[in-house]
């Protein structure tokens, strides 16, 4: 098995030995836009996708592209055997969509409802009043404090929120309460003597005031070694608390019996305003609770703005449609394709657009990507003679 990710970059002659490649997708797409000459690449036969979900958030247009330039590889390929894929996803409403995009047989195809999963979740949402971001994310503090004494008084919490500002204030909340709290200590499992140890190796002044209480941060702005004590201590079950960016939901698998999450939005430096979370984010923090080989049920805590309350409420509890965000992306990716020498020609162009997912959804759910579709060769001309690709085509 090899790992192929912005952290391990194995030489060829581990990847073309390897009989398991784990990897991401950006790595995956470097890899595959020389295929023709690179062996280990056309030997794969199976292809195993976790979070195929994520097509509809921004990176999901690499995702798509592999799967778009794979199709194109198998159709090369006519002597060499089909590429199994399996894709593993959320409850989607248009999961067939995808089924169909992916050549998969209605045989298949196994789409279960979101209460179905491996461990039964509880899921309360709570909306709080206010324009204002900061105000209304100091209204929860207290509600989380209570909902953690509530829902897992002795087991593992998980409370999420949006930035590093944010874990630092919603920590130090906990702290105040639990001060003046009949056992100001109840969240700490481990000896003092060991931890005022840790503590000395630690440079964060926020982080030696939460830990004696029980209460985790984590966030980018701490120290790689400050991150590995806070996740160990609270794997090992000696920190019962763990307040963290929402990034975590997508790293190590933390055991949780409660996840909290503390405001669905963001602040987004290119807007310069908050903005919501995707919903394939909201699903992985809410995944986080009652992980199978830890929990045999769990609770998830969604705080919102009292407005958006009905929308969580109903992605929640009825799948959700995934369209595709290949849209903008496509330059970028049809210039990837012309410069490996997989489109030589308009033709080619057209070929590799009626592979996408992107194609698909735009004669489904044409509103969405501003277009209205009438029959499906005049919408692949309309593409390939927009701007969009206009510059790329002067290459072919």
């Amino acid at each position: 098995t090899v790992e192929l990710t912005g952290d391990h970059s194995p030489d060829i002659r581990s990847l073309s030995s390897a009989k398991i490649v784990i990897t991401t997708p950006e790595k995956w797409d470097g890899i595959t836009r020389s295929w023709e000459i690179r062996q280990y690449v056309k030997d794969v036969a199976l292809v195993v996708i976790d979070e195929i979900h994520l097509l509809g958030v921004e990176r999901g247009a690499v995702l798509e592209a592999i799967i778009t330039r794979l199709k194109l590889m198998a159709a090369k390929q006519e002597s060499h055997n089909s590429v199994r894929v399996v894709g593993l996803s959320t409850a989607l409403a248009n999961a067939g969509d995808v089924a169909e995009w992916l050549d998969v047989a209605d045989t298949g195809l196994f789409n279960f409802r979101p209460n179905v999963r491996p461990v039964p979740i509880e899921v309360h949402i709570a909306g709080f009043p206010g324009r204002h971001y900061c105000p209304r994310m100091a209204l929860m503090n207290r509600p989380a404090f209570k909902a953690i004494k509530s829902h897992s008084p002795y087991k593992p919490a998980l409370v999420f929120v949006a930035s590093r500002r944010q874990t630092r204030l919603t920590a130090m909340a906990f702290v105040s309460q639990l001060v003046i709290d009949d056992d100001p200590r109840q969240w700490l499992h481990m000896d003092m003597e060991e931890l005022e140890q840790l503590i000395t190796t630690i440079k964060d002044e926020n982080l030696k005031l939460t830990l004696p209480f029980g209460v985790g941060m984590h966030h980018a702005g701490l120290e790689q070694h400050e991150k590995n004590i806070v996740e160990r201590l609270y794997v090992e079950k000696k920190i019962q608390v763990m307040v963290a960016t929402a990034t975590l939901a997508w790293g190590i698998n933390m055991p949780a019996h409660l996840v909290i999450i503390k405001g669905t939005e963001y602040y987004d430096g290119k807007t310069h305003k908050y903005i919501d979370f995707p919903v394939t984010d909201v699903l992985q923090m809410i995944g986080r609770a009652g992980r199978p080989q830890f929990d045999d049920s769990a609770v998830a805590v969604i705080y919102v703005q009292d407005i958006k309350k009905n929308f969580y409420k109903r992605f929640l509890y009825e799948p959700f449609p995934v369209e595709s965000s290949l849209l903008t992306a496509l330059p970028n990716h049809v210039n990837a394709e012309i410069y490996a020498g997989t489109i030589a020609s308009k033709q080619h162009v057209i070929e590799y657009i009626a592979n996408t997912y992107l194609y698909r959804r735009l004669f489904a759910n044409p509103r969405t990507f501003s277009f209205f579709v009438d029959d499906g060769p005049d919408t692949i001309f309309g593409l390939q003679e927009s701007s969009i690709l206009s510059q790329e085509l002067r290459l072919c």
